[in-house]
């Protein structure tokens, strides 16, 4: 169950990161893709760095959208 609850936050982290990051050119699937991604990446740099959002679904969609927006931020980087 937990996997599929990383795939889900994951991927609606990464549906709303695709539409703060207006003109990331991805298109959906890959925005959600890269929002999986981004959400491991997110709790991954929240852990190293001591930041505690706040507990349950709503603080894993917060730092899985953090994450989701540096990863297709840097993706969109790479793609110039």
């Amino acid at each position: 169950m937990g996997l599929l609850y990383a795939l889900l936050i994951g991927g609606l982290a990464g549906w709303i990161g695709g539409k703060i990051m207006k003109g990331g050119g991805f298109g959906v699937l890959i925005n959600i893709i890269l929002g999986i991604v981004g959400g491991i990446f997110g709790n991954w740099l929240f852990g190293i760095l001591g930041i505690h959002i706040a507990s349950g679904i709503v603080g894993d969609l917060i730092t899985g959208v953090i994450g989701a927006v540096v990863i297709l931020f840097l993706a969109g980087l790479l793609k110039k």
